[in-house]
């Protein structure tokens, strides 16, 4: 797999022979413009500037001519990321993987393939010999550093459905485990406009079964992805995962049916379209309700309902399971219920409705599967 990944690397990475690789690589102009309807995707980065301005490096323009926030030598940085996203391909390492590894690249590096660092450190991901990353002239290998990093990052259990800079800090046990995020938004830019350069490149999996070619959008793993969702909506787009337990999906197909109803402390979330007030729903009476219409009893208050069923680690979350926020992993103050695709259904607060939430919000204390 290492030829075949240097291979790549020399016959589309460099510079001096992008000219010449008609038969490896589309027209860079011609690729990369396809990726304009990619941009709904990126949040604040313009993916057609940056389409644009990789085109230029690509056809060998200077550093004078082309600009892309965040990029100060973009003619040594965009064919490094290139190297990183080229390996990826080589080692079938789905989008997400290689928006995450280009993340990485530009916190701990910006991108270029350096002499030193902390230490030890070396090169595009600032891996250390000490830490049996290999040897200093290995490292400084970009192909063999990123295919290094790839390597880590797939043996984590879970990695897709963590955010990008929570499963680049499992690959780099970094000193500022989240440095990484501000770099998302680029490296998606990045990785989609490069990846555009790569013939069958749309072919990669997700890692979800569904190819990512068809949006050029990683899954939106944190729920970042649906942008602002209205209260008490379900946001467009949204599915309960086909393989969801079927407890789980009747739980979760319930507590949906709660959206808009005010929330009620004590509320017992018996009837919560209904006059009563008392009959709404607080959190963990929607969580309780949520699962006896499934069949599964739970107790009342979320104090109790933390200790139910059996503990998850956040990075192996699945449809349907509870997670806690707020006090103690012990002794927490809020539930919500998992639903898939990064996004979680809570009754929040008093004067705010039963509403579906980005996970990117939460900051986990708890899970705990209950089917």
């Amino acid at each position: 797999m290492k030829g075949l990944t240097a291979g790549i690397a020399v016959a589309v990475l460099s510079p001096l022979l992008l000219a010449g690789t008609a038969m490896m690589l589309a027209s860079s102009s011609e690729a990369v413009q396809s990726t304009g309807a990619l941009s709904d995707c990126l949040g604040d980065v313009d993916i057609d500037a940056v389409s644009k301005q990789v085109t230029a490096i690509l056809d060998g323009a200077s550093d004078k001519d082309v600009h892309v926030e965040g990029l100060t030598l973009p003619k040594e940085q965009i064919p490094n990321a290139q190297t990183i996203v080229a390996t990826g391909i080589s080692l079938h390492v789905p989008v997400r993987g290689q928006i995450v590894a280009i993340a990485t690249a530009m916190q701990e590096s910006r991108l270029r393939n350096l002499n030193s660092g902390d230490r030890d450190s070396l090169g595009l991901f600032q891996q250390r010999p000490s830490q049996g990353w290999g040897t200093a002239q290995q490292i400084r290998d970009p192909v063999y550093a990123s295919e290094q990093f790839y390597q880590h990052l797939l043996k984590i259990k879970g990695w897709q459905q963590l955010t990008v800079t929570q499963a680049a800090q499992a690959v780099q046990a970094s000193g500022y485990p989240d440095a990484y995020a501000q770099w998302e938004g680029l490296a998606t830019a990045l990785q989609s406009a490069i990846a555009a350069t790569f013939p069958n490149a749309g072919k990669d999996t997700d890692g979800t079964g569904h190819g990512a070619g068809a949006t050029g959008c990683p899954p939106p793993a944190d729920g970042s992805g649906y942008g602002r969702i209205p209260e008490g909506s379900v946001p467009k787009g949204y599915k309960i995962p086909l393989d969801t337990d079927p407890k789980a999906r009747k739980a979760i197909e319930w507590a949906m049916f709660q959206l808009g109803t005010l929330y009620q402390w004590g509320g017992s979330c018996t009837d919560s379209h209904g006059p009563d007030p008392m009959g709404r729903c607080d959190c963990s009476s929607l969580m309780q309700q949520a699962y006896a219409h499934a069949g599964i009893t739970l107790t009342r208050t979320t104090y109790t309902q933390v200790s139910e069923g059996k503990a998850v680690s956040p990075s192996q979350l699945r449809p349907g399971d509870l997670i806690f926020a707020r006090g103690t992993a012990a002794r927490p103050e809020h539930v919500g219920m998992f639903l898939g695709a990064g996004l979680v259904i809570e009754a929040p607060r008093t004067t705010k409705p039963v509403r579906i939430t980005p996970l990117k919000d939460w900051a986990i204390l708890a899970v705990r599967r209950v089917v």
